[in-house]
């Protein structure tokens, strides 16, 4: 029998507990930086790319703020249901192939470090050693009962998610080309066979990907494979594997033949209207061009997501973006290094981006007036009107570090507001 004086001693605790639960959600989004930074540090199964990356920030959000209102509001945890983001991401996870150990350290990692932040903001309270006790107590059984309950409604959804993907009649073909990525993989005489596609060929690889609206969109994704095979002539069907149910992986086979024609491929892909965007590598033969090219298409996708403007087509080789896949690796290095060549001319503002447009191109004619007016389709005096400005926006004539510009103003191109001076910072 509960006497009234534990009923009261409960209450005390649980008040306590609730005002930590409290304070911690006033800062959720930074708990949820915290956790996500240390769960991409210590698990590398999880580093993704930037929608998966965005979608581990959904979860671990949706799960703080679930535990911190159950400390608050005294809710069982076996009345919860794992938040949307968290089943999502476990099926995403499911469908890449990542082991589901790193789901699970990914729940141990996050229940200790939030721990973490809530027995610290408990140490700011002024409690006797006893409440103290009792508190951090609540909360470690309180997250502790959450993760236990929370880990296995994620993890049945991610086992019934890896079966029905494997289930999928593309799952051996995606299980031996993820071997061939792998680089791990030894030539067999089966290997080909497997894939249904010859190696020993030149190849360009593409990473498609829609608007994420809900629902599968693994055959529409082949179909625009196709699509883009039969714009860029290829007489033999593409290989394709779906990443997810929103994006996938091509390699177009192009036997002999060395090159493509990217102006092609660019309209077959912004004349649909399906919001379709790829990203390609470049022309590559053999095993290792398998691999070269698909590696070249990831980093033309990570910096074409970086940009975040309308771009839906972006080949690895167009000027200046190999060098900015490596800038992109640091955006706060880079964002300074810009501003400190381009001064103001690294703002994020429409005259500044006209300014640096037309001193780009300026630069890569050969700082020939005349011909950067043809490419800009503009008059021979406004483009050395905006050539002027720009030096004088920024300070100092452009000629003793031209190199350092060009590529300061491609960064600002391909990585937009990542690198960019906001208008009143």
């Amino acid at each position: 029998m509960t006497t009234g004086n534990e009923r009261t001693d409960r209450d005390v605790v649980d008040r306590w507990a609730a005002v930590v639960a409290a304070d911690l959600n006033s800062r959720l989004t930074g708990e949820t930086l915290t956790i996500k930074k240390v769960l991409e540090s210590k698990i590398t199964e999880l580093r993704g790319d930037a929608p998966l990356l965005e979608l581990l920030g959904a979860s671990i959000e949706g799960n703080v703020d679930t535990i911190l209102h159950t400390l608050q509001h005294d809710i069982a945890a076996e009345h919860l249901e794992a938040p949307a983001a968290a089943m999502e991401y476990a099926r995403r996870l499911a469908q890449r192939g990542v082991p589901v150990n790193a789901l699970i350290r990914a729940y141990r990692l996050g229940q200790r470090t939030l721990l973490d932040s809530a027995l610290k903001q408990l140490e700011r309270t002024d409690l006797d050693a006893t409440l103290h006790l009792a508190v951090a107590h609540r909360i470690i059984t309180v997250v502790s009962d959450y993760i236990d309950w929370i880990s296995q409604q994620v993890v049945d959804v991610y086992e019934r998610e890896r079966e029905r993907w494997l289930a999928t009649r593309s799952s051996l073909r995606t299980v031996r080309v993820r071997e061939l990525l792998s680089e791990t993989d030894a030539p067999t005489a089966a290997g080909d066979a497997d894939l249904g596609y010859s190696l020993n060929q030149h190849h360009l690889a593409l990473i498609l990907w829609l608007p994420d609206t809900g629902r599968e969109r693994i055959n529409d994704l082949e179909q625009a494979s196709q699509a883009i095979a039969d714009c860029a002539e290829v007489v033999r069907a593409p290989l394709f594997v779906a990443s997810d149910r929103v994006s996938g992986w091509a390699w177009l086979p192009l036997g002999e033949r060395a090159a493509v024609d990217h102006a092609r491929i660019r309209r077959c892909v912004t004349r649909r209207t399906d919001s379709l965007s790829i990203a390609a590598g470049t022309v590559a033969h053999g095993r290792s061009g398998f691999r070269t090219s698909h590696r070249r298409a990831q980093l033309a996708r990570d910096i074409a997501l970086l940009a975040s403007s309308d771009r839906r087509v972006t080949f690895y080789d167009e000027p200046g973006l190999p060098t900015i896949a490596l800038l992109s690796k640091s955006t706060k290095d880079t964002k300074d290094w810009v501003e400190e060549v381009l001064g103001p001319l690294a703002a994020n503002t429409d005259n500044a981006e006209r300014l640096r447009g037309t001193l780009r191109e300026f630069l890569s004619k050969g700082s020939s007036y005349k011909a950067a007016a043809e490419v800009l389709n503009l008059h021979y005096n406004t483009v050395k009107y905006r050539v002027k400005k720009a030096e004088e926006e920024r300070g100092a004539p452009i000629r003793a570090d031209r190199l350092d510009i060009e590529l300061a103003l491609h960064a600002c191109r391909w990585l937009g507001a990542s690198v960019l001076r906001g208008e009143h910072s």
